[in-house]
């Protein structure tokens, strides 16, 4: 019971979640930047391919 009381007045551990919740933010901010940059990407590598490819022809 000590040890419980113990951790619910530790301050620590509410600065650990505070950081891990703005690192979650962050890579989810991170991970939806990406996914739009590799649509992007993925766009211009077609334009590129297909512009190659009739270019041949």
């Amino acid at each position: 019971m000590n040890t419980l009381k113990r951790l619910i007045r530790d301050k620590n551990a509410a600065t650990a979640v505070e950081y891990g919740l703005i690192a979650g933010l962050i890579c989810l901010s991170l991970i939806l930047g990406l996914e739009q940059l590799r649509d992007a990407l993925l766009s211009l590598f077609n334009l590129l391919t297909t512009t190659f490819l009739d270019s041949r022809n």
